[in-house]
């Protein structure tokens, strides 16, 4: 693209627009290279290291690996959702419904206190996965449960308020905003061309080429060309999956490998910036309602902040041109 010129795109799943200015970019290369060294907590004050002794409550699932345990599942000190049986929209404010916060919030943790996930062992990664579905199952069975929200916050500037690698799912009555924006483009989409959006959108990168940052038999990770924030990825199964809970191992594998490639190449090329990276599928409930979604992962980067535009408008300006980006990404 002009670089002299910003330019207007709209996603095709969303319908939101966003800013690709491009001048603005050198500012984000001079926040990653003067980012300072990660500074490494002690292992003698992490909550992690000694999961009982730290007051956490019983590991909910646990994993052992040559006498010790090895990734575990426990309930997160100050959940902001807790387990009840009753999930009824009440209205005790007199105008706006009003419901308890009922629901699971659980931390899956994994062993190595200096190692994220970009760095554990391909299997331990690929575990944990099937950890994240294996609870996802779990929650499934619940009625009041509508949808799971699977992340990965690394770093202080992504959120992590604890040094020790882990992860967490949080599962909620309501199917979230974002989610629901996703899926009603999804929906939208299909019903016009009888196609998944995402798999004609996998199928144009993958054509392209410019924006594809890595493959394998299973996924892909590219850089969308509606990037909403500079060096964002997507992981995406070749094949269509809509629930990621379904998804067989050998696609899993596919995509976790993808996602330890992105990782370490962030850590690499972006001077170990902080991220996020979260997982979208379709949620619980009424599932031949969602065949049209195709889940995935997206990897957020933590090289901006948003301001008064971004703020006061919900249109995004990334400085950093997706291909300009994977092409960074793929060093």
């Amino acid at each position: 693209m002009d670089y002299k010129v910003s330019q207007l795109r709209q996603d095709a799943v969303s319908g939101d627009w966003i800013v690709i200015s491009t001048e603005r970019g050198k500012r984000a290369m001079e926040i990653i290279k003067k980012r300072g060294k990660r500074k490494i907590e002690s292992k003698s004050k992490c909550p992690f290291e000694d999961l009982t002794k730290s007051g956490n409550s019983e590991p909910i699932l646990i994993y052992e690996k040559n006498g010790q345990w090895d990734i575990a599942v426990i309930e997160n000190k100050f959940p902001a959702f807790r387990y009840k049986n009753n999930c009824k929209i009440s209205f005790k404010s007199n105008f706006f419904p009003v419901m308890d916060a009922v629901g699971h919030h659980d931390l899956v943790i994994t062993r190595d206190h200096n190692k994220n996930f970009g760095q554990i062992s391909l299997e331990d990664a690929v575990k944990t996965f099937k950890i994240f579905q294996e609870r996802y199952k779990m929650f499934a069975k619940e009625k009041c449960i509508s949808y799971v929200s699977i992340f990965h916050n690394w770093g202080a500037r992504a959120g992590a308020s604890v040094y020790h690698p882990h992860s967490q799912i949080i599962a909620v009555p309501v199917i979230p905003p974002d989610v629901a924006h996703s899926l009603r483009g999804s929906h939208n989409f299909w019903a016009k061309n009888k196609k998944c959006v995402h798999c004609v959108s996998v199928n144009k990168e993958l054509k392209e080429k410019s924006r594809v940052i890595y493959r394998n038999k299973s996924a892909v990770v590219f850089a969308p060309f509606v990037s909403k924030e500079p060096f964002e990825a997507r992981i995406f199964p070749k094949k269509h999956l809509p629930y990621f809970e379904d998804t067989q191992e050998k696609d899993l594998r596919g995509v976790v490998e993808a996602l330890q490639f992105i990782l370490k190449k962030i850590t690499k090329n972006l001077n170990d910036s902080d991220y996020n990276f979260f997982i979208h599928t379709a949620p619980i409930k009424d599932k031949k309602k969602y065949r049209h979604y195709h889940w995935h992962i997206e990897i957020v980067p933590k090289t901006t902040l948003d301001a008064g535009f971004e703020l006061s408008t919900g249109m995004e300006i990334n400085v950093v041109d997706p291909d300009e980006a994977a092409k960074i990404l793929r060093k």
